[in-house]
């Protein structure tokens, strides 16, 4: 196909397969990641999934087998450097190759002042939320070099752009990941790597189950959301898989909201 000239969609109209390639997925356990897991073994992907939970990810794998898929695990935090160490290691020797990594592992522990944010608190949100992931996308960039290229979908969220009271250290983790996600993508795009990040809004997870049940903080969060309601995880996982597919090959350094139109206003 020309850059002018789409004529080829008529006959080969975009899909999102991915048959043949091999995806980590880190904080896959539960919430967005486990519907991203399950969504990129139901593409045709083999997957590596990491996660701090071992049983719930043994659940998931077994389940991913049951269906015919191709799965790894290695539980551990990404805050520890042996456990991605372990979890890149674990994809070279079965697949000699990771072709696309998301980064989903994530916490968002107190909603707290910032004067009153313990600074233990403080540390273990950017270890796992921004130390994390530029760890795993520095023990990915071999494996993907051995593949020829692939793509970093980086999970960031909302509030890496639009900031909220009370989640200082959430905010400040993911608006940094926005920033490492930028410069990474500057960076490795030369080698064929593309560096993307996905920002989610209110979605309806463990995560945020606090917040939904909070009559004050449950209207002032719809107050914010255009379409007026909370998001699913499974509204969220097309962007991450748009990213990882050849369909967004000239896509670089981007973050797509999934947000219900937060970021609109």
């Amino acid at each position: 196909m020309t850059e002018t000239d789409g004529r080829r969609l008529l006959t080969e109209p975009p899909d999102l397969r991915l048959d043949g390639k091999v995806v980590w997925v880190t904080g896959a356990s539960r919430g967005l990641g486990r519907a991203v897991a399950y969504a990129f073994a139901g593409a045709g992907a083999s997957v590596l999934l990491s996660a701090r939970s071992a049983p719930a990810l043994d659940e998931l794998a077994a389940e991913i087998q049951d269906a015919g898929g191709d799965v790894e695990v290695v539980a551990g935090s990404v805050a520890e450097p042996a456990v991605i160490a372990k979890a890149a290691e674990a994809a070279g020797a079965r697949w000699g190759r990771i072709d696309v990594l998301v980064n989903n592992a994530g916490i968002s522990p107190t909603f707290a002042r910032a004067e009153h944010t313990d600074l233990d608190v403080w540390r273990d949100v950017l270890d796992v939320n921004l130390t994390g992931p530029l760890l795993c996308c520095r023990a990915a960039l071999p494996l993907m070099e051995a593949a020829g290229g692939g793509s970093i979908v980086n999970i960031s969220s909302i509030h890496g752009t639009r900031a909220h009271e009370r989640m200082v250290a959430y905010g400040a983790s993911k608006g940094g990941l926005e920033m490492v996600t930028r410069t990474l993508a500057v960076e490795w795009a030369p080698r064929g790597i593309r560096v993307n990040a996905v920002a989610p809004g209110y979605l309806e997870t463990d995560m945020t189950v606090g917040l939904r049940e909070h009559d004050r903080w449950r209207a002032s969060l719809l107050g914010r959301i255009p379409m007026g309601r909370f998001g699913r995880t499974d509204e969220v996982v097309g962007a991450v898989l748009y990213l990882a597919s050849d369909w967004s090959r000239y896509v670089v350094g981007s973050t797509l909201f999934v947000d219900g139109g937060w970021a609109a206003l």
